[in-house]
């Protein structure tokens, strides 16, 4: 296992990127604040040590992706998180976006649908700093019911459709971030689930995702 090192350096390139994000329309502090706490080569093999904090997408096992940088806070810009909140994310993956909204003070629930994906995550040393954080292995169409309501879902794969069981699992007043359509690029939604149950929605940025897929895989 890599030692993990956050060096001067590391916190400069940081810097940097926050500032990057911060001129292309990022605006929230809390987000900005967060990305800046966190040590992004730790989620990364150590090849990508100092090109870590580059604004883009790198591969991690099982097929998937770490998301771009500007993808992950302008996600979390949209769901308005505040600490405290019950947060259901529906693709682990790297555990990085689920990292940023911990630090924001959420509580988050996050959904693993690849096996290999969930147990690497357990060996992960940097998740201890956020007991904040409860992983599952499963359908993230299915979502948690156990755990719902949930104060707010972001989904960080693009989804064929609105999952019908993750709106019933938000609570009224609650919002969902997700990238909508398949093909090459896809829509950022927020919805809100309004008072009396119907749902407001928000259309946003194009963006491009890995399919969200269902069931899970051994």
């Amino acid at each position: 296992m890599k030692e993990n090192v956050d060096s001067y350096q590391h916190k400069g390139l940081r810097k940097r990127l926050v500032d990057l994000l911060r001129s292309k329309g990022i605006t929230d502090e809390n987000v900005l604040e967060a990305i800046n706490n966190i040590p992004r080569h730790f989620f990364l093999d150590s090849a990508f040590d100092l090109i870590a904090y580059e604004d883009r997408a790198f591969p991690i096992a099982a097929n998937q992706t770490i998301s771009q940088p500007y993808t992950v806070a302008y996600q979390t810009q949209l769901l308005q998180v505040k600490k405290g909140e019950k947060v259901l994310e529906i693709g682990t993956g790297s555990i990085y976006q689920a990292s940023v909204l911990a630090e924001m003070g959420a509580r988050v629930y996050t959904i693993e649908r690849q096996k290999k994906l969930f147990d690497a995550q357990k060996k992960f040393v940097f998740r201890s700093k956020y007991p904040n954080i409860k992983f599952f292995y499963g359908d993230g169409f299915e979502g948690l019911p156990a755990y719902a309501p949930f104060d707010k879902i972001i989904i960080t794969a693009a989804a064929p459709f609105i999952p019908p069981k993750l709106i019933e699992q938000l609570r009224p007043g609650g919002m969902m971030v997700l990238p909508l359509d398949e093909g090459e690029a896809q829509r950022m939604l927020r919805i809100t689930k309004l008072k009396d149950g119907s749902l407001q929605e928000e259309s946003f940025d194009a963006f491009s995702f890995v399919p969200m897929l269902t069931g899970k895989n051994e």
